[in-house]
């Protein structure tokens, strides 16, 4: 594996104001506290906000308790995703990086990520290199992130990206509210391709930056069949969110032949179906441009293996 050490300014090794970051959790109380012991151990000593979606663990107790000096936000149900759009509209720094219960920034990432935003105005996002704890190895992601076929202006810091990893990604804060955060309707699962679309909409630029690292130690709390109808319900929506007709018509296709041909398959079909008169309502489909973007990104996609679980 190749290594890619973290890009930092020499003299600049004490705390950073520039990146906040928000970690959105449910019933992961011990996860969550090991998460929180990491990031209050980072030599940026970012400010931390942890929105609790209605946890019943006692997971709220637990972080008032052990990390008085953090933001808790408690949702009041489970909102998924849209719990991070709560935390960002408290952000009081430029830019903010998300991360999941079970994951945590590498020393000196944050500063790298605020050094490359700094820079590069047009930059909404940068997106880390992830590794798969205990093993340290690279998420098979990263792969499909290093590779990806998109251009960009000479000035990114990495590959161009068409859409980001929401638990590995710091972004500008000021770019996420103004294209409106996570969407409500999709919940958690894939939530990130909507956003990603309407910042590039918006002349904004995502990139893969391998200077940059966070650690993931997957879950064992987790109910792999709902997000996979989740994420599968979510990749329908989008598609008929943003694609032109031919290519949502195209993209459903696809995914009906290739998908798993079992109950969660029909679930998310069914729930898609169920939601298409307010996808129909809100359909608004990229320009010619982004569109040929999506393509060559959908047919990269097809021949990873990181992407399979939707078709």
């Amino acid at each position: 594996m190749t290594e890619h050490p973290v890009a930092t300014t020499p003299g600049r090794a004490g705390p950073d104001d520039r990146v906040s970051v928000v970690v959105i959790t449910r019933d992961r109380r011990e996860e969550l506290l090991r998460t929180l012991r990491l990031l209050r151990d980072l030599p940026e000593r970012p400010p931390v906000l942890v929105v609790d979606n209605d946890s019943t663990d006692g997971t709220a107790e637990a972080v008032s308790a052990a990390f008085p000096g953090m933001t808790l936000l408690r949702a009041g149900s489970n909102l998924g995703a849209v719990g991070r759009n709560l935390a960002v509209a408290r952000v009081r720094t430029p830019y903010v990086a998300f991360c999941d219960d079970d994951s945590w920034w590498e020393p000196g990432s944050l500063r790298a990520a605020a050094d490359l935003l700094d820079a590069r105005p047009r930059l909404a996002g940068v997106t880390a290199r992830i590794l798969v704890e205990p093993s340290g190895k690279e998420d098979p992601v990263v792969a499909e992130l290093r590779d990806s076929p998109l251009t960009g202006p000479p000035w990114l810091p990495g590959p161009a990206l068409g859409s980001f990893l929401a638990a590995a990604t710091v972004l500008r804060a000021d770019a996420f509210r103004q294209a409106g955060g996570f969407h409500p309707a999709l919940w958690l699962g894939g939530e990130e391709e909507l956003l990603a679309t309407d910042l590039q909409r918006a002349g904004w630029w995502l990139s893969y930056a391998p200077a940059l690292t966070i650690h993931h130690a997957p879950s064992r709390l987790r109910d792999s069949r709902a997000r996979r109808i989740v994420g599968l319900r979510n990749t329908l929506w989008f598609t008929w969110l943003r694609r032109p007709l031919w290519s949502a018509v195209r993209r459903t296709a696809h995914l009906a032949r290739t998908v798993p041909r079992d109950a969660a398959s029909v679930t998310a079909f069914g729930r898609a179906l169920a939601g298409l008169p307010w996808v129909l309502r809100l359909r608004d489909p990229v320009s010619a441009p982004l569109e040929a973007r999506m393509r060559a990104l959908e047919e990269a996609q097809r021949a990873g293996g990181s992407r399979r679980y939707v078709g």
